[in-house]
């Protein structure tokens, strides 16, 4: 049984005339009944009561009129699944994120996508900086968002979608506050709280270049990996720490926050997007045009900067 057949026997029976039928089908009519008498033979029954004002259903036919329409309906949605799919406006797509993120750019990138491309089911994974490497690795992920600056494989392709600077996270009875912005000398012999060492860089491996190439000592009394981990360490008045200053605005209300006067350029933080460079997805293009576009859409409503050292003002005593 082909769904030819179906096709032609769904169309006698709406039409109840093998003539119509057979014009609608752009066919001739002996072949269509032909066709008709070959799919009665096959079910084993008849389907058509055949009279000279033409043809109606059998209570058999009206029994596979039904389940014929439901098949040449699976079958459209068969083609309409597959067209959207290479389209890239349907399936799964598996996306991994780095903790912090998830308190700020995320859920607007991602709230924009799914408003757009609803049939685009998405698996999101949280970890480091070094377990998503390993995720899209082993093919476990197709894309990621990351911190920068980190180390990858040459097939990993990585596009930077958010420059960002540290800025100081002080327990809100600290001395510090009552300055409205400080220095890396600031730091000097201070209690700091720090990132726990990843094999790909991240946080850690940034707040340790910028600390030596100023000459600064601290005091490292804790290690945490995750960015809100540290703020709250910072609450607990265990020290005071580095952070992103994209993570401060939505951060505790009782840690304070102060930026860093004249960090030289190395000291560049920030966030980018990751993904295999051999996957020509076309779900993942979709993704990262839409991150692109909303992105871009915040920055020119000044929800967010392109560099946060040009916004710091915004982070609240």
């Amino acid at each position: 049984m082909e769904l030819r057949q179906l096709k032609q026997f769904v169309t006698v029976a709406q039409t109840q005339s093998f003539s119509r039928a057979a014009e609608r089908l752009f066919m001739a009519q002996p072949p269509l009944s032909v066709a008709i008498r070959k799919l009665e033979e096959e079910v084993g029954v008849a389907l058509f009561e055949r009279g000279s004002r033409g043809v109606k259903l059998t209570p058999a036919g009206h029994a596979a009129l039904a389940a014929a329409q439901r098949c040449l309906d699976g079958a459209q949605a068969v083609i309409q699944a597959a067209q959207s799919a290479a389209d890239g406006e349907r399936g799964l797509l598996r996306v991994g994120f780095i903790g912090s993120l998830n308190f700020s750019l995320l859920p607007q990138l991602i709230k924009e996508f799914s408003q757009r491309y609803p049939n685009i089911r998405m698996e999101l994974s949280e970890s480091t900086n070094h377990g998503l490497i390993s995720m899209l690795e082993s093919d476990a992920l197709d894309v990621a968002f990351l911190r920068e600056p980190t180390t990858h494989p040459t097939y990993l392709a990585f596009e930077t979608i958010a420059d960002d600077a540290f800025c100081i996270a002080l327990p809100a009875d600290h001395p510090l506050v009552f300055k409205s912005s400080l220095t890396l000398r600031d730091l000097q012999d201070q209690d700091l709280i720090g990132y726990t060492p990843s094999r790909v860089g991240g946080l850690n491996a940034a707040m340790m270049s910028l600390l030596h190439t100023a000459g600064i000592s601290v005091h490292i009394t804790q290690e945490a990996v995750q960015v809100q981990t540290v703020v709250g360490l910072v609450r607990s008045g265990l020290g005071i720490a580095l952070v992103p200053s994209i993570n401060a605005s939505i951060m505790l209300s009782d840690v304070v926050f102060r930026p860093i006067k004249n960090l030289p350029a190395s000291a560049k933080i920030g966030i980018a997007v990751a993904h295999r460079n051999n996957d020509n997805s076309p779900t993942l293009l979709r993704f990262k045009n839409s991150i692109l576009s909303k992105h871009n859409s915040l920055i020119e409503h000044g929800i967010f900067t392109q560099s946060t050292t040009r916004n710091i003002s915004k982070i609240q005593d």
